[in-house]
């Protein structure tokens, strides 16, 4: 019996071919599939390492899960694998203690104000000065440019500063000046010195003389103590204690003032003067200006001058007997 012919061509010789085709296109899928593999690994390898950069520049390689305690070293700042610790880990409390609570972790407060007062920079004295005082009702004259008819009968001595004033007038021949030191805070004050200090030097004033007082009526009268005299005509003027009075230095407080009285005399000149004060107490001194409030006592001599006397129960300046 004859061998059947294969229908459409087919024939065992044809199977087989295809099969082998198909087998041929799976092994070359596979091989290329193998090489892609290979070529995504050798990418892999050749690909730059965690810490740098493809520019070059290193990166410092970072990781959410890095475990506590482990640093970066210093030459590469990788994280190194991290081991396992044998000792136990100690809780944040023990790590940092709590710092205690002094005054030295608070803000620094304002500084407290100090209980003890302050210094004072016035001088602890006060000085009253009286320039136009009188030793005694006729022992002070007084220089006028005004005849006699200008000028006012003789005032009595708490009144004398407005006379003075109010007639221009100059003492005359010496003037007669008293002041009272009193401290003014608890401590007690040295009076060291007392010193004559010139602010000018003229010939005298050629005015009329006109004295206080009534001719012998009431004139004369003590030395009390603390009282000096001044030789205004002198080189270097300076206080000289009078005949049983003491010298400086004195002591001064509030309650224990102390009360001067300077007669400066000049004949010669016409003076423009004032007085310094030296005192101290405790680390602290100082010196003082007496003078006729803010201005410089004013004395001239009156040799030669026209004098005036006022009688008592008259009404007007007569020519005093003989002159000065």
């Amino acid at each position: 019996m004859s061998d059947p012919v294969p229908e459409s061509g087919r024939g065992p010789g044809r199977v087989g071919a295809a099969g082998a085709r198909r087998r041929g296109r799976t092994v070359l899928l596979a091989a290329l599939t193998v090489t892609a593999l290979l070529g995504g690994v050798a990418v892999a390898l050749n690909l730059p390492s965690g810490d740098e950069r493809p520019d070059g520049k290193g990166v410092t390689a970072t990781s959410d899960a890095a475990v506590p305690g482990s640093a970066p070293t210093a030459s590469t700042g990788k994280t190194p694998s991290p081991r396992r610790s044998t000792t136990p880990s100690a809780s944040p409390s023990a790590k940092a203690p709590k710092a205690s609570a002094t005054a030295d972790d608070t803000p620094t407060a304002a500084p407290r104000a100090s209980t003890t007062p302050p210094v004072s920079a016035a001088p602890p004295l006060a000085i009253t000065t009286h320039p136009y005082a009188w030793q005694d009702p006729c022992s002070q004259h007084y220089l006028i440019d005004r005849p006699p008819a200008d000028v006012s009968p003789p005032p009595l001595e708490q009144d004398a500063p407005a006379w003075v004033d109010v007639h221009h007038a100059v003492s005359s021949g010496e003037q007669y000046v008293t002041f009272t030191v009193q401290g003014t805070g608890n401590e007690t004050v040295v009076l060291e010195q007392l010193s004559v200090r010139m602010a000018g030097k003229r010939s005298p004033l050629a005015w009329n003389d006109y004295a206080m007082g009534y001719p012998g009526v009431g004139c004369g009268g003590g030395v009390p103590d603390r009282s000096f005299t001044v030789a205004l005509d002198a080189m270097r003027p300076a206080p000289v204690p009078v005949a049983g009075s003491r010298d400086f230095p004195f002591k001064v407080s509030r309650t224990d003032p102390e009360v001067f009285r300077i007669t400066a005399d000049a004949s010669a000149y016409d003076v423009s003067w004032y007085l310094e004060l030296q005192w101290s107490s405790g680390t602290r001194h100082g010196t003082m200006r007496i003078d006729d409030s803010g201005r410089p006592f004013h004395t001239s001599g009156n040799n030669g001058r026209p004098a005036y006397a006022f009688p008592l129960g008259g009404e007007k300046w007569e020519a005093a007997t003989g002159t000065n």
